[in-house]
């Protein structure tokens, strides 16, 4: 049984559409979450759909703590998983389908994220490595070069051509599906970050206790817009985010970091 869960803010309907019909057109997501974080009930007629429960907050939660509320029905209502979608991704039934088969013949994997494609059918590259601060520095500050290039393409495993499942410590948040037995163990989003990074401390978390896997039979499409390039508002909650997740991991000196990144890098990456 899987249970779903979308966050929206003044979204644009054209794209929640789809990602709505992307959810309950399949068989076996049981339920969808559609958590309304705008100041006013956003109004859309998919939202009489049998298979949707509405929460309305009145305002802006933030993502964690929006999607946390949908978790927990999750849990309450003894769903085996669930899965965090983003409201401007759009898959199809045998993606779900897909998914649920290797999670029902892989009992030690806790989360699978799929392969992401943009809207044009291009790769986005949402494995990632542990991050420093100087990864997220770099990514946000700096002017593009060769340099960044390359550090990048190795914080985002460019080279390990993702035509294979992978055992990633950083999977995106704009599609997380999750073993809910396993959340239970190591808890729900954190709170604190409002919105961005969390993805990566809850991913890190489950990937201490379990295997956190990135699938690449099975595809969902994403328009990916990088809102924190373009606000000052979105720019601060990530910094904020940011912050908090180094405070909790360690800023320099994170000797787990290290770890698990070196193994991934060793296990993943094509000798040249």
């Amino acid at each position: 049984m899987v249970y779903a869960s979308i966050v929206i803010y003044h979204p644009k309907y054209n794209v929640l559409k789809q990602a709505v019909e992307s959810a309950i057109q399949s068989p076996h997501i049981i339920k969808l979450f559609i958590v309304d974080n705008s100041k006013q009930p956003t109004e859309f007629d998919y939202f009489n759909h049998q298979k949707i429960e509405f929460i309305f907050n009145n305002k802006n939660v933030g993502f964690g703590k929006a999607h946390n509320q949908a978790i927990k029905l999750s849990i309450q209502e003894k769903a085996k998983y669930h899965v965090v979608l983003n409201p401007d991704v759009s898959f199809t039934k045998e993606t779900i389908e897909t998914i649920v088969n290797y999670l029902d013949e892989h009992e030690e994997v806790a989360q699978v994220m799929p392969k992401i494609l943009y809207p044009d059918g291009s790769l986005q590259y949402l494995c990632k490595l542990l991050p420093t601060p100087a990864d997220l520095i770099l990514r946000r500050f700096f002017p593009d070069g060769a340099w960044k290039q390359k550090r990048n393409e190795l914080y985002e495993l460019h080279a390990s051509g993702y035509n294979r499942v992978m055992n990633i410590p950083y999977l995106s948040g704009c599609f997380m599906f999750f073993r809910t037995s396993a959340l239970e163990k190591v808890g729900l989003f954190d709170e604190r970050i409002f919105m961005y990074i969390e993805d990566a401390d809850i991913t890190r978390r489950l990937h201490q206790k379990f295997e956190t896997h990135f699938l690449p039979n099975a595809v969902a499409h994403h328009h990916y817009e990088k809102g924190s390039y373009k606000s000052l508002k979105l720019m601060l909650y990530n910094i904020h985010g940011a912050f908090i997740y180094f405070m909790k991991w360690g800023w320099f000196f994170d000797r787990e970091r290290s770890n698990i990144n070196k193994k991934v890098i060793q296990q993943y990456l094509k000798k040249n």
